[in-house]
Formats: C-alpha cells, structure tokens, sequence
C-alpha cells in the first residue's frame, strides 16, 4: 500500500515507517527534518506541515498524522492547524481507505501545557468529523491518544532517575510504551480495522485510570 506519515525523522513516527515498510508498503515520509531510513520504498521529503505543498501527487492509500511540537507558541499552528492542513492535501484521495492522527492523554485529562492539551484535543475533534465526512466512501478514522513514550522528545525524564521513577509510579503497569507498540496499533487501525472509526484509542499504561479509592 501507498502510506504518507507526517513526522517520521524520529520518535513514534519513524517507527511508524519502519513497521510498514517492514510490512511491504510504500512509505513517503514529510518531516522538517531529514531521516536517516535508507529502504528502496522509503521516500523522504523536507517538507512543513504548516505551509508547504507537495512535490508531488500521491494517491494515499493510508494517511497518518504524527508530526506535532511540545512548543506552547507553536502548539496550535503546528499540531491542530498543521494537521488539519495535511489531512485535507491527501483525504481526497482515490485510494484512501484509513486516516489516523496521533493525539496524546492531554486530549482528555488536559494535563502538561494548556495550548499542547488544547491542540491535541481539537484534532480529536477534528478526526471524529472527518470519520462522519469519509464515512460515506468506507474509509476510517481514528486516532491514538498515548500517554507517556520513550522517545526522544522525553528525554529529560528519561535521563532523570527521580523523574522517571516519579512518573512511572503515576501508571498501574509501571512503564511507559515504546515507540514500537505504538507503530504496531497504528499498523492495525489502519490496515487491518474496518468497523472501528471516529474514535480515539487512550495508550497510556493505566495512567488516567490509577487513582486511590478511600473507604
């Protein structure tokens, strides 16, 4: 299949890529950074989701948004109204069958920043009108609401032994998901998933669920 992911330098993107490429799929990656995939049916492009035009047309067959910023000035430019812009170059697609958005936990607890968690939560709103829009011509929409991920992004916790053991308390599994384990929900809600659409899947190891029942 044709895959277009927004987001793939790094972190949850790449490990998308790499899971469809592994997969037998064509993969086009659009990231303001390069990438470092070197695969006959990887193809890279330098490219701003926030106002540049492709170079080319491709007919989608998946489309994924992962591209996103923890950068409160840019949240809403960036991950709502960047996401937004790139869904709408390729969801008219011939060939489009699934669209999928990575969201976060702050969609629905409103945690980390207001403009992120405000962000993140427009674009499952965003998703969930699409999926009524596409709906029409059978083609799903969901997105992945994951809580805290080992990824570059998360660095700084990651390398503080205080904080990450702080923030694993916070979960009921006592970790955090790779980045891998989300590629691989995201390799099911797009290709295999058929009757699931406008929903938003939490991943987050039992974090919002965890709470400490007084009797």
């Amino acid at each position: 299949m044709r895959t277009v992911i927004s987001g793939t330098a790094r972190g949850i993107g790449r490990a998308i890529a790499e899971r469809f490429l592994a997969e037998g799929d064509e993969v086009f990656g659009f990231d303001t950074a390069p990438c470092d995939i070197i695969h006959e049916r990887y193809r890279h492009f330098l490219f701003d989701i926030t106002r540049d035009e492709p170079a080319e047309r491709i007919d989608a067959e998946i489309l994924i948004n992962n591209a996103g910023t923890f950068e409160e000035k840019d949240a809403i430019e960036v991950n709502l109204k960047g996401n937004i812009r790139f869904t709408e170059l390729f969801k008219g697609s011939p060939s489009l069958r699934s669209v999928l958005f990575i969201a976060s936990a702050s969609a629905r607890n409103g945690s980390e920043f207001p403009y992120y968690a405000a962000s993140k939560a427009g674009i499952v709103g965003y998703m969930k009108n699409l999926a009524l829009e596409l709906a029409k011509r059978g083609v799903t929409a969901n997105s992945i609401s994951p809580g805290g991920v080992i990824t570059e992004s998360n660095a700084h916790i990651l390398e503080s032994e205080s904080l990450y053991a702080a923030v694993l308390k916070e979960t009921l599994l006592g970790k955090w998901a790779e980045c891998a384990e989300v590629a691989e929900l995201a390799h099911y809600l797009t290709k295999l998933n058929r009757s699931i659409t406008g929903e938003d899947i939490l991943m987050d190891n039992g974090e919002m669920l965890k709470s400490n029942f007084i009797w």
